[in-house]
This record gives C-alpha cells, structure tokens and sequence, in this order.
C-alpha cells in the first residue's frame, strides 16, 4: 500500500542505514516504507560462502538484485546460473527463484523490492534468530506466509 511520503530527496549516508541479522545474512536497509512512501525497500545484503535462501516466491514484491562482491548463482527455470560482479538480475512476483554464494567469501548485493514492506519481514525474522537456542523454523515460515512469500513444495 502506498502512503504519502514528503516530496524532497533523500540523502543516506554511509553506515547509517539499519543493520540486522537472519538466516546467516546481514542485511542494512537504507530505504524504507517510511522513506518511500511504501513504494519500495532498498537495502544492502551480506551473504557468507555457501548461504542463500531456498526456492521461493513473492505474492506481493518484484525483486531487483545488484551483484557488488564474490560470487553468486540464481535459480532461473529450474537451473542455477553463475552471474559476474555488476549483473543485475530481476524476478517479478509470482516467478520462484533463488540465489546462493558459490563462493569462499562474502557475497554483496544491492537488493530492491517493490512496493516497500521486505523490511518489516526481515526484521520480525531477525528478532525470531535473536532468541536463545536454535530458531524457529515454523515460527519463520509463518512469518513468510504472512509477508506473501512461499516456498513452493515446502
């Protein structure tokens, strides 16, 4: 849902954007809902060698991924391809894909969604992975459930 946002640019500077942790990964979200008017979350996210989400789709959100650092495959019809430092890769919704680092070290990737809401998903899966002893894993995909993302055959 788009909300009214104030009509001015907005500046983010580095290091400023809101840091958390999941799954294995650190994402920072520079841009938000708040910021965007809902319209999209723009964010940064840090993958350790052999991590990646399993094969899902959004209900609700296209996806935009810039590769920055290391190395990286996507799923794409049902095949992983390797794609080079500075691809952008996009998934709209409804289409299951996935990426992993096929690399020895740390992934980076420019990632955008539209319209805004990965980061309050994000977020609620960040404080299930901040609780003692292992996560949740049902409490996890409830969560994604409820965000409109799925895993098909899960």
């Amino acid at each position: 849902m788009l909300t009214e946002s104030r009509n001015e640019t907005r500046i983010v500077p580095p290091y400023s954007g809101r840091a958390m942790c999941a799954f294995g990964d650190e994402v920072t979200v520079h841009l938000g809902a708040a910021e965007t008017g809902g319209r999209y979350t723009l964010f940064t996210c840090v993958t350790p060698p052999g991590n990646g989400p399993p094969p899902h789709f959004h209900a609700n959100e296209d996806e935009w991924f810039l590769v920055l650092e290391g190395r990286v495959e996507f799923l794409k019809d049902a095949a992983w391809v390797e794609v080079p430092v500075g691809s952008v890769v996009y998934t709209p919704r409804g289409v299951v894909h996935a990426y992993r680092n096929c690399g020895d070290v740390p992934l980076r990737m420019l990632i955008q969604t539209s319209p805004a809401g990965f980061e309050t998903f994000f977020s609620r899966c960040a404080e299930v992975f901040a609780l003692p002893g292992p996560p949740d894993m049902a409490r996890l995909v409830a969560i994604a459930e409820e965000h409109g993302i799925h895993f098909p055959g899960g």
